[in-house]
């Protein structure tokens, strides 16, 4: 399957709201994209698109140069296809175009699916954050990816 990436718009939003409903049990708002988009300078967020849809997205917030990823999705149709895989690729490219050293992110402790992909893409385990999930007070791992100067 032929997959490119390009930078999230407003108008991929509808699409992106649909994986976001499907993926998350508390999912964001359109305001809360909307946003994103449109008034936070450090956020930056790509599309992955097959036959002209949206079949998953990613963002990422830029700090100095740290890299901190704000949610990875992929359309439920569309998984176990290396998408998301492509997607974190592509996110630490940007990044590290951007001026980005490392990387990290935060992950349910129950998606071992997502951790192993992560530690496949050289993040390590260095913290969990207590209760960080207030949907189920469930505990997030925190990865980090110390170089992007290797991707």
């Amino acid at each position: 399957m032929e997959v490119s990436f390009a930078e999230m718009t407003c108008d991929h939003l509808d699409e992106v709201l649909a994986i976001e409903q499907a993926s998350f049990p508390t999912p964001w708002s359109r305001y809360a994209f909307t946003y994103e988009l449109l008034e936070n300078e450090f956020a930056h967020y790509i599309v992955a698109l097959a036959g002209g849809r949206v079949v998953g997205y990613a963002g990422m917030w830029i700090v100095l140069d740290e890299a901190h990823v704000t949610n990875v999705a992929v359309h439920p149709e569309f998984r176990r296809r290396c998408i998301g895989r492509r997607l974190m690729q592509e996110l630490m490219r940007r990044a590290a175009l951007l001026g980005a050293r490392r990387m990290t992110l935060e992950v349910r402790t129950s998606n071992r699916a997502a951790r192993r992909l992560y530690a496949a893409l050289g993040f390590v385990e260095r913290g969990r954050r207590r209760g960080y999930y207030t949907d189920t007070n469930e505990d997030a791992v925190v990865m980090w990816k110390d170089s992007l100067g290797d991707v």
